[in-house]
């Protein structure tokens, strides 16, 4: 029988690590062990980035949802608190996007979360 080389499928997995390498700076894109070690740990740190986003994203919404029921002499908590209340399922990104865009419909909201935590 023929001996079997590894030769194709080398390349073709060398191959899909340098792709994914490409643009690294120095050996990472040109060696192989190089850009495999890196290639996975690129591929780590987008993965728990993919997580970290979201968290990221939710402080962005609170802190802004914050910021605009400041004016109205409450604090977030006490809004989201009053918006439980009043059952009122809006989620904290559509309240941010509220807040930025439509400022009287934010108002609305806001002095519907008032009337119901007094």
């Amino acid at each position: 029988m023929a001996r079997i080389k590894m030769s194709v499928n080398a390349k073709k997995r060398r191959r899909k690590i340098f792709k994914l390498a490409k643009g690294y700076f120095g050996g990472k894109s040109k060696q192989f062990r190089a850009a495999s070690e890196q290639v996975a740990r690129s591929l780590r740190y987008a993965y728990v980035g993919r997580r970290l986003r979201k968290r990221d994203f939710r402080k962005l919404w609170i802190a802004r949802i914050n910021a605009a029921v400041r004016p109205y002499g409450l604090s977030y908590s006490r809004f989201i608190n009053g918006l439980k209340l009043a059952n009122v399922d809006i989620n904290r990104k559509m309240l941010s996007e509220l807040a930025i865009s439509d400022p009287a419909a934010f108002a609305k909201v806001v002095e519907l979360a008032k009337s119901k935590l007094a």
